[in-house]
């Protein structure tokens, strides 16, 4: 019997100990890097001709692994491995599938300092932040495991004397996984174990730029146990390989999560039947934010908000869908606020995230120039006060960027910008505040700071996110605690770490027998 859900806790790298274990993972995974890693299809390992690499955008110059790019062809191949596997994995006992999470969950326990530091070098997080993603990876296995086991216990059902009847969840069938690059084990785990606890195969096609993160999660899983061709692993683009996966008539379902644009379009390739298709394919997108925080007059410790500030800004250089990119501040602590936020946004260093700075480097090139650009924009549509520039290095390092006396419609207001960029806007008062925040496309994350019991009140029925945190900051979800997910174009709503998730990668079935 299984003890309690409980999160695991983060690692404290203040401790002498936990340090020196820490630069031990980083060389033993420093060691390893510039291998090749194949396709996995059906267990084996498939080669191809073209190849891309992943580096470390720390270090431009370092590959961190060498990748297939895999055609529709192993695409194809794939799928079909992953229908033939389903049609005996849908079949195995609940309570086998959840031990093989709760197994996963013990060995990523014994290597999480390794686990961090594959992103550490692939996707450039710091200690801290690298450690957070594999607690929540191991969560979302043990939490998953136990709600499965919660799921298939006998359901409710009003009682008639003529009839025997149950309710009972099925698995849907093959689903197609496509997680992004920011949460490389979390998010990527937790929508392939969602999917696999609840009897579904699976074809995982990891982003590019943490493909070397998304290998080390499905040997994680074959050694606790998954037989071959239940999990399938295909790296490669996703304008190709992914939109075959996608479109393809025995896709099941697509969990998704990335930006805006390719959520949407996934949502309209798979809305599209397909010949041969039996089924409407279920769809999960979490898409983008542009998360606000707002600060109220009547919050005393403006120093304790600054600081939720900075740490919802530029933690992970800004690279979440829930970090910070709209500071709204009511007027009479508009200025004041301003020069607390930007003398602690000074003192951020910044450098490469083996070596633990607090902010490093932004995932890519491509990512950089999109950065580059909207802070070239927001020059013409706002106040420049602190960075819009290149930090030193042989990575991809932009300085901690702010602006001020934002236009509320300006586009750095409005458009994802997913970099180290935050936009201040100044508002009348609190319900101004709250019209301002409530003002984008997006509803995913949101924190309102203020003592004030009706002003609280308010946000929690008018502040419209997925996620709203009051006097905190607005990043760092946790399993169970924070189900995560947001409203209008930031997605489905599908509440990650939550008692209603499972639920999404099932369908219900009702029997009912006659009594003789």
């Amino acid at each position: 019997m299984l003890t309690p859900f409980k999160n695991e806790p983060f690692t404290d790298f203040s401790k002498e100990e936990n340090r020196r274990k820490m630069l031990e993972a980083l060389e033993k995974v420093g060691s390893e890097l510039g291998k090749e890693y194949p396709l996995i299809i059906d267990g084996k390992e498939v080669y191809t001709e073209e190849k891309f690499k992943s580096i470390n955008p720390s270090n431009k110059d370092e590959v961190v692994g060498v990748f297939q790019k895999a055609t529709p062809k192993e695409a194809e191949e794939a799928l079909l491995a992953a229908n033939r596997a389903f049609e005996y994995w849908k079949f195995v006992p609940p309570e086998e599938r959840a031990m093989i999470l709760i197994r996963a969950a013990a060995i990523a326990k014994k290597r999480k300092l390794e686990l961090a530091a594959w992103q550490v070098y692939e996707v450039g997080k710091n200690w801290a932040e690298a450690d957070a993603d594999v607690a929540e990876a191991i969560d979302y296995l043990e939490f998953y495991a136990r709600e499965m086991l919660r799921y298939a216990q006998p359901q409710p059902l009003t009682a008639i004397p003529t009839e025997f009847n149950e309710y009972f969840y099925i698995p849907l069938g093959t689903v197609v996984v496509i997680p992004p690059w920011n949460f490389p084990l979390a998010i990527l785990l937790g929508m392939t174990t969602a999917a696999l606890v609840t009897g579904n195969t699976v074809v995982l096609k990891p982003a590019s730029d943490a493909a070397a993160v998304g290998y080390q999660f499905v040997k994680l899983m074959e050694e606790a146990g998954l037989p071959k061709g239940v999990l399938n692993f295909v790296t490669g683009p996703g304008s190709t390989v992914g939109d075959y996966l996608v479109q393809h008539p025995k896709t099941r379902m697509i969990a998704f999560t990335g930006s805006k644009d390719v959520g949407l379009r996934i949502n309209e390739l798979a809305a599209k039947t397909q010949p041969g298709q039996i089924w409407i394919k279920r769809v999960i997108a979490e898409m983008g934010g542009k998360d606000a925080i707002i600060v109220d007059d009547e919050y005393p410790d403006l120093e304790d908000a600054a600081n939720a500030v900075i740490a919802s800004a530029y933690g992970f250089q800004g690279q979440k869908c829930s970090a910070l990119s709209r500071l709204i501040l009511v007027e009479s602590i508009y200025d004041k606020f301003i020069e607390m936020v930007v003398e602690k946004a000074k003192k951020i260093e910044i450098g490469p995230a083996k070596d633990n700075y607090f902010m490093g480097p932004v995932i890519n090139q491509t990512a950089e120039m999109k950065i580059l650009t909207y802070i070239d924009i927001g020059k013409e549509e706002a106040k420049l006060i602190l960075g819009g520039e290149k930090a030193p290095g042989n990575g991809f390092y932009i300085k901690p960027t702010i602006f001020k006396d934002v236009p509320p419609d300006a586009r750095i207001a409005q458009e994802e910008i997913f970099g180290p960029v935050l936009s201040i806007i100044k508002a009348k008062d609190f319900d101004h505040a709250l019209e301002i925040a409530n003002s984008t496309v997006y509803g995913l994350t949101g924190s309102v700071f203020t003592l004030n019991r009706d002003k609280i009140h308010k946000a929690k029925k008018l502040f419209h996110v997925g996620n709203l945190y009051i006097n905190r900051k607005c990043t760092g979800a946790l399993v169970d605690v924070h189900p995560f997910g947001g409203f209008n174009m930031s997605g489905t709503d599908s509440k990650a770490g939550g008692r209603d998730y499972l639920l999404l990668f099932m369908q219900a079935k009702s029997v009912s027998e006659k009594f003789a």
